[in-house]
């Protein structure tokens, strides 16, 4: 868990360079903190900033989020994950499980008390499974996504379907900027662009129509990844790096795909 102070500084270089949507769940213990640095900079009448001007999401108990977030609503509110803890990944109940829980978003949302709704980490087995009993489609999938995890059928499923596609892990937890992968044409795309890879990565996921939602503490990192939209990617720019996953495929993040 990040101190306070960190979180603090962070969430402050971010609304400082023109972020707006925050992402967070219980599980990433912070929303305490990051709820009471947008207080303080929502009741700075200096700033002239709104609740209305953030777009909030959390994601697991909704209650316990209101209550550490001190506001009336959410903006968005996800099923974190297509699976139930401790429970064998081949076990009936998760699927028992994800209706009850989309069952609950929706009576939420027909409350509400959250402005949209949403799910998380689904492969393309969940979504169809979710499609085929929701009275709400979901607005929202939040998934891994990178050229290493191009997952075109994913994309072209939420397309169809009109749910918007947040990609997280867009530079593969660092992996793909730091050295640590070897990706030449990522690098000789920045170079043209006269970029960072990180830009180029972010930009990708947003010539795929998704919304990028990048981690840093870094005040300069923070300001760099929202400046992504002074160049575009050319379509073999797109193409070159949409074939990365054909070859060097991965995951850096959870893997949902054995959750029956």
């Amino acid at each position: 868990m990040k101190k306070c102070e960190d979180i603090d500084k962070a969430v402050k270089s971010a609304i400082a360079s023109g972020y707006r949507l925050i992402d967070s769940a219980i599980g990433y213990n912070n929303e305490e903190s990051i709820g009471k640095t947008l207080k303080e900079l929502i009741d700075d009448t200096s700033l002239g900033l709104k609740r209305e001007d953030f777009f909030i999401t959390s994601k697991l108990s909704f209650s316990c989020s209101l209550k550490r977030w001190k506001f009336d609503y959410l903006d968005l509110f996800l099923i974190h994950w297509p699976g139930t803890q401790k429970l064998n990944p081949s076990d009936l109940k998760h699927a028992e499980n994800r209706k009850g829980s989309w069952e609950a978003l929706e009576k939420l949302y027909s409350e509400g008390k959250v402005r949209s709704i949403g799910i998380s980490n689904y492969t393309h087995r969940h979504i169809t499974e979710l499609l085929s009993y929701c009275t709400i489609v979901p607005q929202v999938l939040q998934f891994e996504l990178h050229p290493l995890l191009y997952q075109k059928d994913i994309l072209d499923l939420c397309k169809k379907h009109n749910i918007q596609v947040e990609a997280y892990s867009s530079v593969g937890q660092g992996k793909l900027i730091n050295g640590e992968i070897d990706i030449p044409i990522l690098k000789e795309i920045a170079d043209k662009h006269e970029v960072t890879p990180a830009q180029v990565l972010l930009r990708w996921g947003y010539q795929h129509d998704a919304i990028v939602i990048p981690k840093s503490v870094t005040p300069e990192r923070i300001s760099l990844n929202a400046n992504i939209f002074h160049f575009e990617l050319t379509e073999q720019d797109m193409e070159s790096l949409d074939s990365l996953s054909e070859t060097q495929k991965r995951r850096f993040c959870w893997d949902p795909t054995n959750i029956y």
